[in-house]
């Protein structure tokens, strides 16, 4: 098997920790040659990791890419508004590109990267990674062997769970989309793609509803100080509280913000980060609950309700169809088929992988290795000439939200930008 070379840009949660471990348990297929990241620390850690001579990890991106071509791939894992730029330099280096979702909070920017990937002749693939977990693939096979008919509606729930909520939406990096991305773009575009790919066919129209209802200043507890370490009168009763929450069941959480996670560790980076800020005295303005309708070619809707206020962080869905229903948890990787004809119940239980997000991480990586040593034009599955589609639910479904719930046209909106 032919070992694929990579560069890193961007060895945060995601780069460090969700894509580069495949090259550690698969050094005969991927091997990350240079890496770009501004925190010393974590681009020091990643260099001795990966041994990475010292000439190849550099602070920024524009260093790596000012270089000649230096690997096959190029794995773009920088925040959601720094992807557009070093991802067109690649490609027009010849890289093959694998890109963090989303691939921008611009609508106008993600259909430039598609275009530019088709005029390089390069594969650019959105990491989408529910696509490559045994939970959405065994859904896939069931509904595309036509167990349960023609799909006629969907209802998908992405419940985030409350601690999530206010970790990476409220105190983290996504909380802001002036600085990020809107919700729906952040944390729900996945939920956008799963959408399509179970469907197999085009979205229409989409119209939606949400707002910032909670993790507002107006809520925060009498005498509330900015941060939860500054004398918080509501420590006992607040389930935000970042001390117990950080120092406890969410410790694992803790290595997002610092590399010390001793408690004196974790105690001094909540007195300087954003993750020991009162969550009702943040700079978030991202919703915390959105819901958005949908109308596929052939007809058929699906519902799609993301919430902030769960206990579990999981997604919840019942599918449809003209001759049965699905109805799954993808926490319990489980789904269970009812046929309407025989009355027959099946329950269909999948392997739930330890890798990260059940699979989809190293899945994702594993699809993207093959495709590169047999490219020779085309389209991956998870491309961005498919994910674009997706994004633009996303971007249509915010669209909508911000005019009151206003129907979008899909297929308008896309020939709007492409106009611009």
């Amino acid at each position: 098997m032919q070992k694929v070379t990579a560069i890193l840009l961007g060895a945060g949660d995601r780069g460090a920790q969700a894509y580069a471990p495949y090259a550690l348990n698969y050094p005969h297929e991927l091997q990350i040659v240079a890496v770009a990241e501004p925190n010393a620390e974590r681009r020091a850690a990643f260099t001795s990791a990966h041994q990475i001579a010292p000439q190849n990890a550099v602070e920024n991106w524009e260093q790596l890419l000012a270089q000649p071509k230096l690997a096959d791939i190029a794995i773009i894992c920088t925040q959601d508004q720094m992807h557009y730029h070093p991802t067109l330099q690649a490609l027009e280096l010849g890289y093959h590109v694998l890109l963090e979702k989303p691939m921008s909070p611009s609508p106008e920017e993600c259909v430039e990267m598609e275009l530019m990937a088709k005029k390089h002749n390069r594969l650019l693939t959105i990491c989408h990674v529910l696509r490559y977990t045994a939970f959405w693939t065994a859904m896939k096979r069931v509904i595309t062997e036509g167990k349960i008919g023609q799909i006629v509606n969907i209802q998908l729930n992405e419940n985030v769970g409350n601690m999530h909520m206010a970790h990476s939406f409220v105190r983290g990096n996504w909380n802001n989309s002036d600085k990020s991305s809107p919700m729906i773009l952040a944390k729900s575009c996945h939920d956008m793609d799963i959408l399509s790919y179970i469907m197999g066919e085009p979205c229409q129209r989409i119209s939606s509803f949400g707002s910032l209802m909670h993790f507002k200043e107006e809520n925060a507890p009498t005498g509330a100080p900015a941060r939860c370490l500054d004398g918080c009168p509501a420590e006992a009763s607040c389930q935000y509280y970042a001390p117990k929450y950080y120092l406890g069941a969410g410790r694992r959480w803790a290595r997002k913000f610092t590399t010390d996670t001793s408690n004196e560790g974790i105690v001094e980076a909540l007195r300087t980060t954003p993750y020991g800020k009162c969550v009702y005295r943040s700079d978030n303005n991202v919703v915390d609950h959105q819901v958005v309708n949908m109308e596929f070619a052939s007809g058929a809707t699906a519902m799609f309700s993301m919430c902030g206020f769960t206990r579990d962080n999981t997604r919840i869905l019942q599918i449809m169809g003209t001759k049965g229903d699905l109805r799954g948890n993808m926490e319990e990787n489980e789904f269970t088929i009812h046929d309407f004809v025989t009355n027959e119940k099946t329950t269909v239980r999948v392997h739930a992988s330890e890798e990260g997000h059940n699979g989809g991480d190293a899945g994702i990586v594993r699809s993207f290795l093959s495709e590169v040593r047999t490219y020779n034009g085309g389209e991956s599955s998870s491309s961005a000439a498919v994910s674009v589609r997706s994004h633009l639910m996303s971007f249509a479904a915010e669209e909508s939200r911000l005019n009151g719930g206003k129907p979008i046209a899909i297929e308008e909106f896309y020939n709007r930008l492409l106009s611009v």
